[in-house]
């Protein structure tokens, strides 16, 4: 509103010589600001003065020339700020920023981000092929981004994120083994068929595999090293072919399973973390591949995931014979060490199990290491026991420090351990329940 001299108390207006009108104002700094919009009227231009000087008062007011800023630029910046995120956390934001963001609004201002053109962006990513769970994912990310841009740096007035059901993922359900299940995958994953494969002069492959102590000459030529070889295996699992039995991977199935631990972490257990007297294993590490390839050894994937586990009876002389037979007597010596006696990576764990191949003999194609995590999980729900006593043994959150800490097992913790012992039990008499059962993963 003007004073009696006819001067603004706030701001000023001047008429372009289009004809329309321009507003100029002073920001919460004193330095003077112009209008990024024109006006028709004069009466449109005051309004906008008003709500300007409103914004103000109230500490809600953005600078329009922070808003310049592209979000590539930003979202760089705000994944490179970020403490605490782990490795594959940030090798996960900046390959969805790479992939399916900045392709299509990298280049624009956070300023001019606007709500229409963030669910177009959306449309475009499941138009081109995107599955739902990998645009949520990207959206989850660029909500993130404009939340802090918005509540915490206020270069924009609101964040532009408002798709309802945009950053939701329905996970697929995951397969459930029985527990006559597990112990079949520990024995198949070690098995060796007999044989070798010999590449020819014209590129092709020749095939030799011993049966019942001969070595014989597959009549078929193979065009691929890998068609032999899985050919081979294939012979060797339909008993055409002699095998051998490798036992160093069946602790590994039967431990994440019935102990419900992550890849990360039973990689990384050490000769001290395993007690087979007072049948425990402690999680205090885990092993972490980024994307490059390399591995960083961290904690456990959440403060809970420190914990101690009960391990079943029923899987100890498993335990006790691998650590006879493949582990060095070091107390830091790896529980699972690679073909090197380094790490062992989740790659040359498929690789030499087969895994594929291994469980789509099975029947239980696509089944996933994780799912053996999943199943232990799901045997320990059984148990009866309460949702802290759970999420203590799986290591999840929200659960209190005393059970991220413990140095000893929880009375609730042999509870479930004892259950799924009976399980295991039952198995060995022959009472093992009905095939493996889809459930849904939390």
């Amino acid at each position: 509103m003007a004073n009696r001299d006819g001067h603004r108390r706030f701001g000023s207006i001047r008429k372009l010589p289009s004809g329309r009108f321009q507003i100029r104002y002073p920001g919460p700094d004193g330095r003077m600001r112009t209008g990024s919009d024109t006006y028709e009227r004069k009466s449109d231009a005051e309004r906008a003065l008003s709500l300007i000087e409103a914004q103000i008062i109230k500490g809600e007011w953005t600078d329009p020339d922070r808003g310049k800023v592209k979000l590539q630029d930003y979202a760089d910046t705000w994944i490179s700020q970020r403490a605490g995120l782990r490795p594959r956390t940030v090798d996960l934001y900046r390959w969805l920023l790479k992939k399916h963001i900045t392709p299509y609004l990298g280049g624009v201002q956070l300023g001019k981000l606007s709500t229409a053109m963030i669910r177009q962006w959306r449309a475009d990513l499941l138009g081109n092929g995107v599955s739902v769970s990998m645009a949520a994912k990207a959206y989850r990310l660029l909500r993130a981004v404009l939340m802090t841009a918005a509540e915490e740096d206020h270069i924009i007035p609101r964040n532009p994120c408002r798709i309802r059901g945009a950053g939701d993922e329905h996970a697929q359900e995951r397969p459930v083994l029985t527990v006559a299940q597990v112990f079949e995958l520990a024995d198949l994953v070690g098995r060796r068929p007999v044989g070798n494969v010999r590449k020819l002069k014209d590129n092709a492959y020749r095939l030799r595999f011993q049966r019942h102590g001969e070595m014989r000459t597959h009549p078929e030529v193979f065009t691929s090293r890998a068609d032999a070889e899985r050919a081979l295996w294939k012979m060797g699992m339909d008993g055409r072919a002699d095998c051998t039995h490798d036992r160093r991977f069946r602790a590994v199935v039967l431990l994440a399973t019935f102990a419900s631990l992550r890849w990360g972490e039973v990689s990384a257990l050490r000769r001290s973390d395993i007690d087979l007297d007072a049948g425990t294993v402690r999680v205090r590490a885990a092993f972490v591949e980024r994307s490059t390839g390399e591995l960083v050894l961290g904690s456990p994937k959440s403060k809970a995931g420190r914990r101690v586990v009960g391990i079943p009876q029923g899987v100890i002389p498993a335990l006790r014979e691998h650590l006879a037979t493949y582990v060095q007597d070091e107390p830091g010596a790896l529980v699972f060490p690679g073909a090197k006696g380094g790490p062992l990576r989740r790659s040359g764990f498929n690789t030499r199990t087969r895994w594929v191949d291994v469980v789509k003999e099975m029947g239980l194609p696509g089944l996933h290491f994780h799912d053996l995590r999943h199943t232990g999980n799901m045997l320990a729900a059984e148990s009866g026991a309460g949702l802290k006593d759970l999420m203590a043994r799986m290591g999840h959150d929200n659960v209190r420090a005393a059970m991220i800490y413990q140095h000893a097992v929880r009375g609730a913790d042999r509870t479930i351990t004892d259950a799924i012992d009976r399980q295991i039990i039952e198995r060995e008499d022959g009472e093992d329940g009905p095939a493996g059962m889809l459930a849904p993963v939390s």
